[in-house]
């Protein structure tokens, strides 16, 4: 698949073996029993290895394997309040929202208005969002504070870093 002419080869234990022409540095190659793979086909002239190809793929796989099973994925829960939830069932709430933090996940509160309720909105429902803020000052951080999304009211937690 390499297309030039000649080409800058560097052998299996990372020494140059300077330009050579294609034919010889595939012959070199088929003489170590390794492959010929381009590496930089955009120099000039392009830059060729001699390694085992099938146990270089093997290895990229390994490491992608090996990063993908570091990273963690952040959800985001939603925690769904209405103005007039009594205090136990906030405290249960609450209690989720703590765990989801410690958890490493971020949370949405929303607070959902019906009817007339709406007309609380600036004053009951930031005062539940607060308390709920003030509840997890511990373990999560605010991250965006209460706006109002059409007939409830939003308010996102972060886990403290």
């Amino acid at each position: 698949m390499i297309r030039s002419d000649e080409v800058r080869v560097i052998d299996e234990e990372g020494e140059q073996l300077g330009v050579l022409v294609l034919a010889a540095a595939l012959a070199r190659a088929e003489e170590v029993g390794l492959d010929l793979v381009e590496v930089s086909p955009t120099a000039k002239p392009p830059v060729c290895r001699i390694m085992d190809y099938g146990k270089y793929r093997y290895e990229q796989s390994k490491k992608q394997q090996e990063a993908k099973k570091k990273q963690t994925v952040v959800e985001i829960k939603e925690i769904k309040l209405r103005p007039k939830t009594e205090t136990h069932d906030l405290n249960f709430k609450i209690k989720n929202i703590r765990k989801f933090l410690e958890q490493k996940n971020k949370v949405k509160v929303t607070l959902r208005f019906r009817g007339r309720e709406i007309i609380y909105a600036d004053t009951l429902g930031r005062e539940v969002l607060k308390k709920v803020g003030a509840a997890v000052e511990d373990v999560g951080v605010i991250l965006q504070f209460p706006t109002m999304e059409g007939r409830q009211m939003a308010m996102f937690i972060g886990p403290k870093p």
